[in-house]
């Protein structure tokens, strides 16, 4: 056995690549540039699975506020780029994927010719500053890998990344004067003052080091980093903006603007000068850490010890290609591309937050040592809990169950007792409402997935969902509900605690905790206290019990609901329907109510004078671009008219889902959108994470093979499959007829296959009522 070890051992990384080759080469599916336009929010650039970096291109870096007013464009840039710009201001290292908020945007590199500018200039006038015009024709985006022309200084852009490491390749023309910038105040989500410290240190001719220190959404976000040169500079040196002129001197004994080895400032930028050849390449490597810049330096070396930039990007697609192999589908050309970059979407994040000797950041700005997972961070989880970690729990459940240990770290770090809420980098933005790490923690319970102390998870839960400060928590414990005029967006509050006590309830039955189980079943029927019966909505209550007097249950804004209005809300309660659809009149008078929200014209004025609503995303009165109603489709099955959740799912993936830079109908929320893509084209969706049932919808594709972790494969095979054969008339489970809405977990998880028999009209004696 030893004579038969030794070669393998002497193997190189390449051909050990090779030969663990995936069947199939599904990287080509994906394209980066979906969603890069309006408001899908998704960067372009280089970043593998999960990566701590996400090295991408900025178009523009908009200030949050103009004369002291907020500036609406911010939105638009939450991931830095937006495929109709015109210039390029250069390449950051960190970037949120999708959201509908912003921040990061670190270290942003611009690489130059000619006369040095250390300003960004304008979109307007490129040639006043550092950026440069581009055109889409000299643009490419692959997994891994990005390029594009910058024409104003005739430099090709290449940039490539591993876990922690981004790698830039940059082709010059012959010059006397060429420059690589590291602009230290740029940002997304910018204003004056967010850059609290900086610090540079030129450690020598090819090495630099240093850290921001940022107040942005994040308060107190910290960022080492290790930036190597495949060349020596010639000279060097940087701008302090704090001052209108430049440093003089350092204690007044040193110059510090050329040459210096150490800079610090709230507002630096910093220039590295070199003499090219025609055609030269200057490469970085630019390794970050949550910890230390000695962090930083680890990082490179342990993950590019070389300057392969070739290497790296092929390494980092072999990446994905291993987990875009996970599902393996036939389907449509468009379908193809929409699938295989909505599991591209579903993979970036939560993004890594540790540093290769597993050392990283905690919510306690102390550091911690990760000893038995990877800890992650960017946790979205008002969206993500709903599809997203349930793809997980099918296709990453060894990821999903460290991005639960890395909750209960963050619950241990944490002051105020509680799960993350939205957290990113350390820190706790209190964003959006609910406690919704509760409903990842008890699906991985649920469906077996639970690589962690489940006791400890359980404490976790109760803890915080008796925490009598955050939110009108306080009001929900003592009145059942949350009153509007002591907290609001209180009806949407009311029943995200309810369902996610009812995960907390779930939970406990499960690890044999009645007392808890009691407890919270109680809570999880609070939803029924904001439900007018006269009105047939839910609705805002006062806390003398009353309704609130002004109510349109079409409005958005002021009436007790945060992203949806009460028609969105009167259905968000994924955890009793059947309890839901009769306390609203019946299963006739609730399909008739959810075909009324999918083809109603809801006016004009509920669009007017609003940033944060367009109908992009909405079909009637259904708005997809917002994950309140990502279930509803699938309420249906709770009727006795289960095909017209057939029929509303494939009209959703039309509608919503294009292979183009416009193609999401709406913000892709860490991938939410997207796996919401995943799940209905392969035919059924978790309407309730914290049951181990699927709702069966109608699958778009032709088959799929669910390659599992645990070695075993469950295949979907479609018959008939067509564009218009969008109705099931037989499923089979395994050879065996099933007559019923829902799959489970554990059907999935022991493999097998399921055969779905397509038409193109309803089957209605088909399946039985979903309970």
């Amino acid at each position: 056995m030893k004579k038969l070890l030794l070669p393998v051992l002497l193997l190189s990384p390449i051909l050990l690549l090779a030969q663990s080759k995936p069947a199939h080469d599904l990287v080509k599916y994906v394209n980066p540039m979906i969603g890069t336009a309006k408001m899908g929010h998704t960067y372009p650039g280089a970043t593998v699975p999960f990566g701590m970096v996400q090295l991408s291109p900025d178009t523009d870096t908009i200030p949050y506020a103009v004369d002291g007013k907020y500036n609406k464009d911010v939105y638009k840039y939450c991931a830095g780029y937006q495929y109709d710009d015109p210039t390029i201001v250069g390449f950051s290292h960190t970037h949120f994927s999708g959201t509908g908020h912003s921040d990061l945007g670190d270290f942003l590199i611009a690489p130059t010719t000619g006369k040095l500018q250390l300003n960004p200039g304008t979109e307007d006038k490129p040639e006043s500053g550092y950026r440069s015009a581009f055109s889409h024709a000299n643009e490419k985006a692959e997994p891994a890998y990005y390029k594009v022309k910058l024409d104003d200084h005739n430099i090709l852009a290449e940039l490539t990344a591993t876990n922690r490491v981004g790698m830039h390749q940059y082709t010059f023309p012959k010059s006397d004067e060429a420059h690589i910038i590291l602009d230290l105040m740029s940002g997304i989500y910018n204003y004056d003052g967010k850059n609290t410290w900086t610090f540079v240190r030129v450690e020598n001719d090819t090495l630099i080091t240093g850290y921001r220190q940022t107040n942005g959404w994040a308060r107190t976000r910290t960022v080492y980093f290790a930036m190597a040169f495949n060349k020596p500079f010639h000279q060097y040196g940087n701008k302090n903006y704090e001052e209108e002129q430049v440093y003089k001197g350092f204690w007044r004994k040193f110059d510090q603007t050329k040459n210096f080895p150490e800079f610090a400032g709230k507002k630096l930028r910093a220039y590295f000068d070199f003499k090219t050849e025609e055609g030269e390449k200057i490469k970085i490597k630019f390794a970050l850490s949550p910890v230390s810049t000695a962090g930083a330096l680890a990082n490179m070396r342990a993950e590019i010890p070389h300057w392969d930039f070739e290497r790296v990007k092929q390494e980092g697609q072999a990446n994905w290609n291993k987990e875009l192999n996970k599902v393996v589908v036939d389907a449509s050309k468009d379908n193809l591309t929409n699938f295989y970059t909505a599991m591209y979407h579903s993979f970036l994040g939560p993004t890594t937050y540790m540093d290769v000797d597993g050392k990283y950041r905690g919510l306690d700005m102390n550091v911690h040592q990760a000893k038995d997972f990877t800890n992650y961070t960017s946790f979205s989880l008002w969206d993500t809990y709903r599809a997203l970690h349930p793809l997980f729990n099918i296709l990453q459940p060894a990821r999903n169950a460290d991005m639960v240990k890395s909750m209960l770290a963050h619950y241990d770090q944490s002051v105020h007792n509680m799960l993350p809420v939205w957290s990113h980098h350390a820190n706790e933005n209190w964003c959006m409402i609910g406690y919704h790490a509760v409903p990842v923690i008890a699906d991985a319970v649920i469906k077996g997935n639970a690589g962690f102390d489940v006791n400890r998870a359980l404490e976790a839960c109760v803890t915080t969902a008796r925490n009598n400060y955050y939110d009108g928590l306080n009001y929900y414990m003592e009145m059942d509900y949350v009153p509007e005029d002591k907290n609001g967006s209180s009806v949407s509050k009311t029943l995200e605690y309810a369902y996610d006590d009812w995960c907390i309830a779930q939970m406990a039955k499960k690890l044999n905790r009645q007392d808890i189980y009691e407890e919270f079943m109680k809570r999880a029927s609070n939803y029924k206290n904001v439900y007018d019966s006269k009105s047939g909505y839910m609705r805002p209550k006062l806390s003398d019990g009353s309704w609130k007097k002004e109510f349109d249950p079409l409005d958005t804004h002021g009436q007790g609901f945060i992203e949806g209005n009460s028609w969105n809300y009167s259905l968000y309660v994924p955890h009793d329907p059947a309890e839901m659809i009769k306390m609203m009149g019946g299963k006739q008078r609730f399909a008739q109510h959810l075909d009324s929200l999918f083809t109603m014209d809801l006016p004009d004025k509920y669009f007017a004078n609003t940033e944060d609503i367009s109908r992009d995303g909405i079909i009637g009165n259904y708005v997809h671009g917002n994950e309140p109603s990502h279930h509803v489709a699938y309420l249906y099955n709770w009727t006795n008219e289960p095909w017209k959740t057939q029929e509303r799912t494939r009209m959703v993936l039309k509608a919503m889902y294009k292979p183009t830079v416009d193609g999401l109908g709406g913000n892709d929320d860490f991938g939410q959108m997207s796996a919401w893509y995943i799940f209905s084209s392969l035919g059924f969706y978790p309407v309730a994470p914290g049951s181990d049932h699927y709702a069966i919808g109608s699958p778009a594709v032709k088959s799929a093979n669910i390659n599992l972790e645990n070695g075993k494969t469950f295949n979907i095979e479609v018959k008939n499959q067509k564009d218009k054969n969008v109705y099931v008339q037989k499923i089979e489970l395994n050879g065996k007829s099933i007559d019923r809405s829902y799959i489970t977990h554990s059907e999935i998880m022991n493999g097998g296959k399921i055969t779905f028999y397509m038409g193109s009209k309803p089957n209605k004696k088909l399946m039985a009522v979903a309970e």
